[in-house]
């Protein structure tokens, strides 16, 4: 088909995707846009350009530079407009792909769930109360519900691994410096890695193709090779004593179903020494690496930042050069042990994750739950590593088991092709279906100013789940006022039968999502009843008299946007 074609269809499957979870996206191009981008694909295609990825679509996490759209690494107070997209952006919009928007993240790429976001909760797409993973949650939902063909994500500890295994997605973490990390806010700016979320190998090798290549404007990036594995490798096994999943018996059948289906010998290792370095991320000196980072905003605005994130890096302010030198000599030493696992085997072959939490699970216990599906994936970028997550079969309730294929730098096209030969030995039972059930019911709120989407209270909806159900406006029966001295700006929306109608948005929000806003509004503003002009009434914005003291009348405008963009 066409590249508009596919954007079409990429686009329609968004929409009805959006009744579901729209916390998935941070910011997309308009419809239109998009469709322009297909067309000129298109266009490039017919006079006859190579285009090795023309027409597919693909989402890009929210900490990576799309020109056009704002990068916020899911802080709001952190947003800027980048001038041009990040490198690896830019090869594969030269190669032929459209992009369609910036996805949901863990606010600056810190955590492995996907809750630590003001925009919400992306959830695992086969059930959604279990989490998705992060920090990458955003386009793991996003390629995982059919809704682009690929994302990309980044990778310093898991993150672009943990979302594809709950996710029933392949997850591809190159090494090191294969791919720019120009354009990247960076977590841990020497471990970094930008990754991918594809269905199968195959796409992630051909996104491969078309990024792997130095970047001269990166001082990160490295000479590209590629290093060959035997054609029948030895799998290196944790001991039995070194595998831990957490209690869940389901995840253990599927590990040892998996190591059946291995073409190759099955050797058992030692991993204490990746375990050892694991622990060195964020228990020892290298997370001052993430408060570096962070050090500007934490000092401007440091309750911006969401306060499981703002725990976590401010901790590193307190770390000296001595600490991260020994840090360094810690991490050596687990380096040289290690090297006895490559003299056994070829390629290690671990659990993704040991187990999935629910997202109340997560919540109650941000820390040590998110420690725990570190276990096997926090050490690869410290120790050089590459690593590709594959699909291993699904849990009763639905959501994704896989197993993590790693091997040193550079192995990464043989990782790719050793990833799509284990989905050929023998099919995973059949992915489940989407989890589509209807949103739950709740309350519907009429928000007409600050919290309108795009607007600085936003937040305060998609922190909380809520659901666009319309865009419409009121019975003609308002009067919009702009309120003197609100930070931010305000309106103030009032009955008058002399009024007019004016442009509201309407959300649904669980019951007790909804009590937790209602407490949060400010006097002289409550939550009363509004009337739309369908007649239909539901909860809304309106004020005490006292509202009115020095506010200016805006209902000539017809909304607050309107009288935004007239300042």
């Amino acid at each position: 088909m066409s590249a508009v074609d596919a954007a079409r269809q990429a686009l329609d499957r968004i929409t009805a995707y959006d009744a579901v979870q729209p916390q998935a996206w941070i910011a997309r191009f308009s419809d239109e846009a998009v469709l322009a981008a297909a067309a000129e694909v298109d266009r490039r295609a017919a006079a006859g350009e190579v285009l090795p990825l023309a027409g597919l679509t693909f989402a890009v996490k929210d900490n990576i530079d799309l020109a056009g759209l704002p990068t916020t690494a899911a802080c709001p107070a952190f947003a800027y407009s980048p001038g041009t997209s990040a490198t690896v952006v830019a090869r594969l919009l030269d190669a032929g792909a459209v992009a369609v928007g910036k996805t949901n993240l863990d606010q600056f790429a810190t955590g492995l769930v996907g809750t630590r976001s003001p925009h919400g909760a992306p959830a695992c797409v086969f059930n959604r109360d279990y989490i998705s993973g992060g920090s990458s949650s955003g386009s793991a939902v996003a390629v995982a519900a059919g809704l682009v063909d690929f994302a990309l994500g980044t990778d310093t500890a898991g993150s672009g691994r943990v979302p594809a295994a709950f996710n029933g997605l392949v997850g591809f973490k190159p090494s090191r410096g294969r791919w720019s990390t120009q354009g990247l806010v960076p977590a841990c700016r020497s471990l970094d890695c930008i990754s991918v979320f594809t269905p199968d190998a195959a796409l992630a090798l051909r996104v491969d193709a078309v990024l792997a290549d130095l970047d001269p404007g990166d001082d990160f990036s490295r000479p590209t090779r590629n290093v060959p594995l035997p054609a029948r490798p030895r799998y290196g096994v944790p001991r039995v004593d070194q595998l831990n999943f957490l209690g869940d018996s389901e995840s253990a059948a599927l590990y040892r179903s998996a190591l059946k289906r291995l073409d190759g010998d099955v050797v058992e290792v030692d991993i204490a020494p990746l375990l050892e370095a694991a622990r060195l991320l964020y228990a020892g000196p290298y997370v001052a690496e993430r408060t570096a980072a962070m050090k500007d905003l934490l000092a401007r605005n440091a309750t911006a930042v969401h306060p499981v994130v703002r725990a976590i890096v401010q901790a590193g302010a307190g770390l000296s050069a001595v600490e991260a030198y020994e840090g360094q000599y810690a991490l050596a030493a687990c380096a040289r042990a290690a090297e006895a696992i490559w003299s056994a085997a070829d390629v290690l072959v671990l659990p993704t994750t040991g187990t999935i939490y629910r997202i109340a699970e997560v919540l109650a216990e941000p820390f040590a739950l998110n420690a725990n599906l570190g276990l096997y994936t926090n050490f690869v970028n410290l120790l050089d590593l590459s690593a590709v997550a594959v699909p291993a079969g699904f849990r009763a309730n639905g959501t994704g088991f896989g197993i993590s294929l790693i091997a040193p730098a550079w192995t990464d096209a043989a990782l790719l092709d050793l990833a799509g030969a284990f989905a050929r030995t023998k099919p995973s039972p059949g992915r489940p279906p989407l989890d589509l059930g209807e949103a739950e019911r709740g309350v519907k709120l009429c928000v007409v100013g600050a919290h309108l989407h795009g607007m600085p209270l936003h937040w305060q909806l998609t922190s909380r789940n809520a659901r666009l159900v319309a865009r419409t406006r009121t019975a003609p029966c308002y009067r919009l006022y702009a309120m003197a001295g609100s930070t931010p700006p305000k309106p103030a929306l009032v009955h008058d039968e002399t009024g007019g109608s004016l442009e509201v948005e309407v959300y649904e929000l669980g019951v007790e999502a909804f009590g937790s806003f209602t407490v949060e509004v400010p006097a002289p503003l409550a939550i009363g009843t509004v009337t739309l002009e369908d007649g239909s009434q539901v909860k809304g914005f309106v004020a005490e008299p006292r509202a009115m003291t020095g506010a200016q009348d805006i209902t000539h405008l017809g909304g607050w946007r309107a009288y935004i963009a007239s300042l």
